[in-house]
C-alpha cells in the first residue's frame, strides 16, 4: 500500500511540474519589444482611415480588400467612414499609409516585431526609403 502511495505523489509531482513548465519557462524571459509610437506627422494627421484599434486589429483585412479593390477594379480610392478619402497604396502618396507612417524600420517592423507577426507586404512592395534613392 506504502509503495502505490509514493507512485501517486510521485506521478503527481511529474504532472505538476509538467503542467507549470511554460509559466516558469516564461517567467524569465526576454522582455517584450516596447509598443511603438506614432510619428509626429501621423499624430498631427487626427485620423487614420480606421480607429486606433480597428487599425491594430484589422489593418491586414483592410489591405487585403484594397488590393483586390486596386488589382481586379483600379479602383485606388477610398473613402473612410470618417469622410476622409485615402489612396490606396503601400507605396506611393501623401495621402496613403506611407504618407504618415513614413519610416517603415520605426513604424511597420516596430509594430510587427511587438506583434510577433512577419508580414509578407514588403516583398512585392517598395520602401518609402527606396522610391527615394
Amino acid at each position: 500500500m506504502t509503495m502505490s502511495k509514493n507512485a501517486i505523489m510521485a506521478g503527481l509531482a511529474v504532472f505538476v511540474i509538467a503542467a507549470l513548465f511554460p509559466i516558469w519557462f516564461n517567467f524569465g524571459g526576454t522582455e517584450a519589444a516596447p509598443e511603438p509610437e506614432l510619428s509626429a506627422k501621423a499624430k498631427a494627421a487626427g485620423k487614420c482611415v480606421l480607429d486606433k484599434y480597428d487599425m491594430r486589429a484589422n489593418h491586414m483585412s483592410l489591405l487585403d480588400e484594397w488590393r483586390d479593390s486596386v488589382v481586379r477594379d483600379a479602383d485606388r480610392k477610398y473613402n473612410a467612414a470618417n469622410g476622409k478619402q485615402f489612396q490606396m497604396s503601400l507605396s506611393t502618396g501623401e495621402n496613403s499609409c506611407l504618407g504618415c507612417h513614413e519610416d517603415k524600420e520605426k513604424f511597420c517592423d516596430k509594430c510587427h516585431t511587438y506583434a510577433s507577426v512577419d508580414p509578407y507586404c514588403w516583398e512585392c512592395h517598395t520602401t518609402p526609403k527606396e522610391i527615394n534613392q
